[in-house]
């Protein structure tokens, strides 16, 4: 990770090819470098998975990067249970809390509103990024408690909110971490000015409707053959 984030110092956010003698073989093993072939001599590159942990990449993309690898193990999960199964393993009872587990988890992020919020009080414009599964409005009006208790005044507008996109708040604290602003215990407070917040507003809204498919309706539906497994 280390060596991850110095790469993209020097070289990434500078949009500099990287020489093959910095690559390390973990490092193309992981997926976060490819090689630039429209380079000559040929170079390598960030690739949208290696941006995500330097916080480099836009939400829309994230969103294209991360749901296929969610989807993906979860495959790889129930194929190992359907194994198990098949071969009367005695692990079939750990593989089938592993899929139930790692099911709980995705129905959490697909239950979930993600929302925007622009907070003016007395002493100055704040910044909220969050998570509901209720009518975002409810969730507001108990902000607004929280915050009088800091503030004299508090004015909450909703700039936007996005269903099923639950795995978007923690990248987006890790993205915009310089302009986290903690108010006590309160964290996920941030302060921006005009410009920052046109780009932050933008970086959200390119962020396309979330369409769910039959395997993720089906989990947050909690329809599921699978659970009918006696172990």
């Amino acid at each position: 990770m280390a060596q991850l984030k110095l790469l993209w110092q020097e070289y990434g956010a500078k949009n500099y090819p990287i020489s093959s003698y910095l690559i390390t073989s973990g490092l193309l093993k992981a997926g976060v470098l490819r090689k630039n072939l429209y380079l000559t001599p040929p170079e390598y590159e960030f690739s949208d998975l290696g941006k995500i942990p330097v916080g480099a990449l836009e939400f829309a993309r994230f969103n294209d990067v991360q749901e296929p690898l969610l989807l993906k193990k979860l495959l790889k999960l129930e194929l190992a249970l359907k194994h198990a199964e098949y071969k009367n393993a005695p692990d079939l009872a750990y593989r089938f809390t592993d899929l139930k587990l790692y099911r709980a988890q995705l129905q959490r992020i697909l239950s979930y509103s993600l929302y925007f919020l622009e907070i003016e009080t007395n002493i100055g414009i704040l910044y909220k990024i969050g998570v509901t599964q209720r009518p975002v409005v409810k969730r507001v009006a108990e902000i607004k408690i929280d915050l009088l208790a800091h503030y004299s005044s508090v004015a909450i507008r909703v700039l936007g909110t996005w269903e099923h996109r639950g795995n978007v708040e923690l990248y987006f604290k890790h993205r915009y971490q310089g302009f986290n602003y903690p108010i006590g215990s309160l964290t996920e407070y941030f302060k921006f000015n005009a410009e920052d917040t046109k780009m932050v507003l933008h970086d959200l809204q390119q962020m396309q409707p979330k369409i769910l498919s039959q395997d993720e309706i089906d989990i947050l539906e909690e329809n599921s053959s699978w659970e009918e497994i006696a172990v």
